[in-house]
């Protein structure tokens, strides 16, 4: 297991070097403008265009260039670690207004996740087990409305039930939860179980789906011929081996939402990385934009690594292959 994890970490540090690469190349090598010119005023000279591109480093060579972006990031700049270096559109240190909105994205993630995980995972189980009977029906009818509804839809409906009329819940906007924790669980509520949704939907047809197939395993029947009572065949034998779809399908969700959940966070007035990323594009802000594909590009390699790891105890055949 050991040298199976090492190897799974030596090859994730390749992806993330590539990663920086392709990063690098699209944001800075690719024709999108002169960045100099947002520092320059209305009617820059040739002089001050030149010098304002050999304070950003924009003069050297492009490997060398590359070379002070992955050492900066690795080692971190003058703001801090990792160097993200700063924002054109407000003068500030692109990792402070990472650190600053991360904690939204990251505890709606948190949240929402662990809602979808454990009710798609327990819908998918109960249909499966009550297979073409009432529940089964309303579960895949569950599954039907949660994934044909909108986002922004059901946010905006969500809002205007819990909140406006009834007033169960807090309104759009974030309260950390160090200031107000009653608060914070009020407003995070309904953007939790928006997001939750869809992917409950979907992770509860993938179980279902998963599960049916695993049970007409011959082991399956092999286990139920020597006596073992259908909860132990279920969760011990059928269920950890339908899980390995769903670990990959979850890691990947996370990893992919780390770049920011953008409808949600824009229908609750959230302001998190997905916020950022928009708002930034809008703003040709093009640090803050590399730094926050940059990272969302790492979380993905590194929920890779570990579905990777997770493959392992599910099912020991994979560190050997």
């Amino acid at each position: 297991m050991a040298l199976y994890i090492v190897r799974r970490l030596a090859w994730a540090a390749v992806v993330v070097l590539i990663v920086m690469l392709l990063t690098f190349a699209v944001f800075y090598l690719m024709p999108a403008g002169d960045p100099a010119l947002r520092f320059a005023g209305k009617s820059p000279t040739t002089e001050s265009l030149a010098l304002i591109r050999h304070r950003l480093g924009l003069d050297q060579p492009w490997y060398v260039q590359y070379g002070k972006f992955v050492k900066n990031f690795v080692t971190g700049d003058e703001y801090g670690w990792p160097g993200l270096g700063y924002s054109y559109n407000t003068n500030v240190p692109v990792i402070d207004q990472v650190r600053e909105r991360a904690p939204r994205t990251l505890l709606l993630i948190v949240g929402a996740a662990t809602i979808w995980l454990i009710a798609g995972v327990s819908i998918g189980v109960l249909s499966a087990i009550k297979r073409r009977t009432v529940a089964d029906r309303a579960a895949m009818g569950f599954v039907l409305v949660g994934i044909s509804a909108p986002v922004f839809w059901l946010g905006l409906m969500a809002l205007f039930i819990f909140w406006k009329k009834l007033h169960l819940t807090g309104g759009t906007g974030y309260v950390p939860p160090t200031e107000d924790l009653l608060g914070f669980f009020s407003h995070m509520i309904l953007p939790w179980c928006v997001l939750a949704l869809l992917f409950t939907a979907i992770y509860a047809r993938m179980t279902r789906n998963t599960l049916l197939e695993t049970l007409g395993e011959d082991y399956i029947r092999t286990a139920r011929a020597k006596g073992l009572s259908e909860k132990d065949v279920i969760v011990h034998h059928a269920l950890r081996a339908s899980l390995i779809p769903i670990v990959t399908m979850f890691g990947m969700d996370v990893a992919l939402l780390v770049g920011g959940a953008i409808i949600t966070e824009s229908v609750f007035n959230i302001q998190g990385l997905g916020w950022l990323a928009i708002d930034s594009t809008l703003n040709q802000d093009l640090p803050t934009v590399v730094g926050v594909v940059l990272l969302g590009a790492i979380a993905v390699v590194f929920m890779n690594l570990i579905v990777d790891i997770a493959y392992a105890f599910l099912d020991p055949r994979v560190r050997y292959a």
